[in-house]
């Protein structure tokens, strides 16, 4: 690489740097932290253990926002320094480092980028994401084995902590259906590109005729709510089940009728948690993920009439298939939203979803 092309990557770099100070007011996020800090300090502060967890979170973001600005900042002024050494007396060994640095520093910015894109009201909470096969037995309940194996590898990956809320395993293989609770902050800002129909194309292992076959799996992804988003919900508009819980669970599990399943009547909304002890605690859960699945839909239909609105045709919910997976006749994973894909199948299969949520959140920055 010329001095030169270092020098334009570097003014580049700097308009990132001044683009990303437009995005928030640095003073203001400096006040947010100093002032969170005098609130944890006081001593009554963890009377509301939830209002203080809270406080924590909000200000551990925004000091990761402040702190990952300015270290990004001193990262380029310190290669902007080698340069100008380089330019005055040129070196090999140091060149070749400032590229390094370089070429680290731009993923790092991407990486910033994209985390700056996450503005929504709920971006920075858990994410609850439900898995359900479609019609086609055991063949699409291997195919959600198989998506919850990736987005259980792609959690871990980005140190998020994963919680099996609820899960049905499959009649042969696979599963019926599963709801995972993943805990993390911006978890739901990046993993809401996963909701829509995931389609598989391969040769079945099913299929002793070895057949091409095609499966459907439904993802659907919430943000968890807290306690401060009121949303009513009338008891008798409720129909509560219990059942002895299936899958790994430990001693206690199909011993009591500990798992619980709630049907909200006026939508058809359901919900089911068995991952707790007690039925009480299950209860509790289940409540809380309707409420965040009634939530999803009220926001899903302002949605929809907002794109009427404008007169655009938008389909949301269980309908719309948004990437196909192709195992047979070539390799191929293509988002249908974004167009973004990649020959390498089983490099996503193992949790590499971070081209795809890349390209989703940058479609809706444009």
């Amino acid at each position: 690489m010329e001095i030169s092309e270092i020098r334009n990557l570097l003014t580049e770099m700097q308009e990132k740097v001044t683009s990303f100070r437009g995005l928030f007011d640095l003073d203001q996020l400096e006040e947010d932290i100093a002032e969170a800090e005098a609130k944890m300090a006081e001593p009554g502060f963890w009377d509301d253990s939830e209002a203080a967890q809270k406080v924590i979170s909000e200000n551990n973001a925004n000091k990761e926002t402040y702190d990952q600005f300015h270290s990004l900042a001193e990262e380029l002024e310190e290669i902007e320094l080698m340069v100008e050494m380089l330019q005055e007396e040129p070196d090999a060994a140091m060149q070749e480092e400032a590229e390094t640095r370089i070429n680290a520093l731009d993923e790092k910015m991407k990486t910033y980028e994209l985390s700056m894109l996450l503005d929504g009201p709920y971006d920075r909470n858990n994410a609850i994401v439900e898995l359900h096969p479609g019609a086609g037995g055991t063949e699409s309940q291997d195919w959600g084995s198989m998506l919850l194996r990736m987005y259980t590898r792609w959690a871990e990956q980005h140190g998020y902590q994963v919680e099996t809320l609820d899960y049905q395993a499959g009649d042969e293989a696979g599963i019926k259906s599963v709801t995972l609770l993943i805990k993390g902050h911006n978890a739901f800002g990046y993993l809401k590109s996963e909701k829509g129909v995931h389609r598989l194309v391969r040769i079945s292992p099913f299929d002793s005729a070895k057949r091409r076959h095609t499966s459907f799996c439904s993802v659907d992804v919430m943000p968890e709510l807290d306690e401060t988003i009121d949303i009513e919900i009338n008891p008798d508009d409720l129909k509560i089940d219990t059942y002895r819980a299936s899958g790994a669970g430990g001693q206690h599990i199909n011993k009591t009728e500990s798992a619980v399943r709630i049907t909200h009547l006026p939508t058809g909304t359901v919900v089911a948690s068995q991952a707790q002890r007690s039925q009480l605690k299950n209860r509790e859960q289940a409540m809380g993920m309707l409420k965040a699945k009634l939530y999803q839909l009220e926001v899903e239909k302002k949605e929809q009439e907002a794109a009427a609105l404008r007169g655009e045709q938008k389909e949301i919910g269980w309908g719309s298939q948004i990437r196909s997976y192709v195992f047979h006749p070539y390799s191929m994973v293509k988002d249908h939203r974004t167009n973004v894909e990649t020959g390498n199948v089983q490099a996503v299969m193992d949790g590499d979803l971070d081209l795809f949520i890349d390209g989703y959140l940058k479609m809706h920055l444009q």
